[in-house]
């Protein structure tokens, strides 16, 4: 057997998610958020995708491409165990692997051809901006849906159970960056920070911290308090 096995992207996601911090830590937890597949050559054939409009879902396998060269260890620190435990690395999801494969289920809104170019518009991924995917597969209800799969460490999702609010300025300019977008943009912005994309270590924290997140073109503004998540700004990412 070889010592090495070498992959080539077949595609590029385009992502409303310009940077690591912000993205939910699973795919399907902000699925008002879309994105777009690009076939790369010689891969850009409608050869290549038919018959997968007929799915509902799709795997996706891609590269944690901003992870790469930056090394493994078989323990980790898991967010999902407040970042104090360790883990095996092979029993988490960490982005930092021997090999930095990703994995991800995504719902197929559709394909299509623009000249060249075959794209396919997909919703709920969890995947930075320009992420190379390796690999498509057509999601198999009838194989993929395990009832009875059972992991006591990650039983349940569990994200922020607190109203979002936007200060009077953020409702503002909610509303013409999302006319200028054309995305739902108030729905995208409090699908992710209910995921709570804070590190572990300041969940527990009494002092007031603010944070931003990188969507689209947008740089966003926001903390969370005992009561709610509060949007302060959305200003366009200078």
């Amino acid at each position: 057997m070889s010592s090495s096995i070498t992959f080539e992207p077949i595609a590029v996601i385009h992502s409303g998610y310009k940077e690591k911090f912000g993205i939910p830590r699973q795919p399907g937890l902000a699925n008002s958020m879309t994105a777009t597949i690009e076939l790369l050559p010689p891969y850009n054939s409608l050869d290549a995708v038919r018959g997968l409009e007929q799915c509902s879902h799709i795997w996706l396998l891609f590269i944690f491409s901003a992870c790469v060269g930056k090394g493994w260890s078989p323990l980790v620190r898991p967010p999902r165990l407040g970042g104090n435990d360790k883990l095996g690395v092979l029993a988490s999801r960490s982005p930092f692997r021997p090999n930095p494969i990703g994995l991800s289920p995504v719902k197929l809104e559709r394909i299509r051809s623009e000249g060249s170019r075959i794209l396919l518009d997909i919703k709920g991924a969890d995947l930075l901006d320009q992420t190379p995917i390796i690999d498509i597969k057509p999601y198999l209800p009838y194989a993929d849906i395990i009832p009875e799969a059972e992991f006591s460490l990650a039983s349940s999702i569990e994200p922020l159970d607190l109203p979002v609010n936007f200060s009077p300025a953020a409702e503002q300019q909610l509303a013409e960056h999302s006319r200028r977008l054309n995305q739902p943009l108030k729905q995208q912005i409090s699908e992710v920070l209910l995921c709570d994309p804070r590190p572990a270590y300041h969940k527990n924290k009494p002092e007031k911290r603010e944070y931003g997140i990188r969507l689209h073109d947008l740089n966003i503004r926001w903390d969370v308090s005992d009561t709610s998540v509060q949007v302060s700004l959305i200003e366009i990412d200078s």
